[in-house]
């Protein structure tokens, strides 16, 4: 079923503007090791980060945590020009489904929203948190929390929409859309467009490629990641928090894991999507890397693969 447009109509992402693979692959402070969750390590010096993207061969990137990169709209431009880059999304996580947190919640999508909107990105990732204390805690919602969870989501939509974006919501493992029943029941309930993330789908049990199917013509942004489906096992059996599964090395470069990368990008390739693929490879790190080492090494290897990938692929 197509979305239901919520506010302004946006166009396709700038990304169905391309024809070739390749300029449509964004990157992801998260593969630098920059996340905004409480004690999740260190994070990279901003400017690294995005010379690093464009040497990987990267032309955008997503937002990153709130004030990673400017909040001012023209500070952010004039700093994003330096390293021809631009942004094509940003990740907002929100907590839904309890009552006594929502006007807070709304009030933060609108500032985040606005931002977003001012950089030019046209899609919203939405994080459907479960609590704001990183990502080792699962739950299953109650009768109530999902009637709740499903009518302050249609409000955010609406707020997002008015500022001039589309919500992608991210099943993600440690919030509140997770597994497959939350998934199902998801996309039972209303009509919100996803984003695909091969890394947090696999981790909770869910193909990739029957995702493409399940969600068919609702995938509106990709993350891609691989995974090494031993430390995957291990963190959705509970034997393993999900931060110390990253520090363990469970997110790998692509074609280095057991995701069938390939499968997903033919599958969604062929089914007409124009998006954004943003290249993420979940890190945690101690300390700033040496140069010519780090995060860089494993995005140059997922972007080789990538190559082959679009090397393989029939003209549309």
């Amino acid at each position: 079923m197509p979305p239901i447009a919520r506010g302004r109509k946006t166009g396709p992402g700038r990304g169905g503007l391309m024809s070739n693979l390749l300029s449509r692959v964004a990157g992801a402070p998260i593969t630098w090791g920059v996340d905004g969750s409480p004690g999740w390590g260190h994070m990279m010096d901003r400017d690294r980060v995005m010379s690093e993207m464009v040497e990987v061969g990267l032309s955008a990137t997503e937002l990153g945590p709130d004030g990673y990169l400017p909040r001012d709209p023209d500070e952010m431009a004039q700093y994003l020009k330096q390293y021809d880059l631009h942004v094509v999304g940003g990740f907002v996580v929100a907590v839904l489904y309890r009552p006594d947190l929502i006007d807070g919640v709304l009030a933060y999508v609108d500032r985040a929203s606005r931002q977003l909107a001012s950089t030019g990105s046209q899609v919203m990732v939405l994080g459907p948190a479960s609590h704001l204390d990183g990502y080792d805690t699962s739950i299953d919602m109650t009768e109530d929390e999902w009637n709740t969870f499903l009518a302050n989501l249609e409000l955010l939509r609406d707020i997002a929409g008015r500022n001039g974006l589309v919500t992608a919501l991210h099943p993600h493992w440690g919030m509140a859309i997770e597994r497959r029943h939350h998934i199902e029941r998801l996309l039972e309930s209303c009509d919100v467009d996803f984003c695909l993330d091969t890394g947090h789908l696999f981790v909770a049990g869910v193909d990739p490629v029957a995702f493409t199917d399940m969600a068919r013509g609702r995938v509106r942004h990709v993350h891609l990641k691989d995974v090494d489906d031993r430390l995957a096992g291990k963190v959705r059996s509970g034997e393993l928090g999900f931060k110390q599964a990253v520090i363990d090395g469970m997110f790998k470069p692509l074609g280095h894991g057991d995701v069938d990368i390939a499968g997903v990008i033919r599958r969604l390739e062929a089914s007409g999507f124009d998006g954004w693929y943003v290249l993420e490879q979940d890190a945690s790190l101690t300390a700033e890397p040496e140069e010519g080492a780090g995060p860089k090494v494993d995005a140059l290897l997922s972007f080789e693969h990538l190559r082959e990938i679009a090397a393989d692929l029939p003209d549309r």
